[in-house]
């Protein structure tokens, strides 16, 4: 697994693992700034790919002060999780570890801790039976 990637097994369809995820967001007062459904983009040109849809969302109070102490963090921020199914029909729910993006752009992690703990979880909201 790459370095500062979280997956997660989703009890869930791809669907039904998305709304959850946007139910969450909402609920919380984040904005969702994007959508971005790959399987569409790639029919386009030709290419069949699985579910793969990228939700990119955030609270510019939780970012920008770790942007404002490493401007470059604004690469991997706001947050994004990607929620795709896998050639067994598995849907996972995957995102980049706030503490790994602190550490990448040179911050002490624990900077990320309120991050980490918000996306973990929304990922639990959007993958697990309550």
């Amino acid at each position: 697994m790459a370095d500062g990637l979280v997956t997660l097994r989703s009890a869930f369809d791809p669907a039904e693992t998305k709304a959850r995820l946007l139910t969450i967001l909402r609920a919380k007062g984040l904005t969702v700034f994007a959508d971005i459904p790959h399987e569409k983009g790639a029919a386009t040109v030709g290419v069949v790919l699985g579910p793969s849809d990228l939700v990119i969302f955030g609270k510019p109070e939780a970012g920008a002060p770790l942007m404002q102490a490493a401007p470059t963090a604004g690469i991997d921020l706001p947050l994004k999780a990607l929620i795709w199914k896998d050639d067994a029909g598995v849907t996972w729910f995957s995102y980049n570890d706030p503490h790994w993006i602190a550490s990448r752009h040179g911050l002490d992690a624990s900077k990320a801790d309120g991050l980490g703990a918000a996306i973990a979880a929304f990922a639990k909201h959007a993958t697990e039976v309550e």
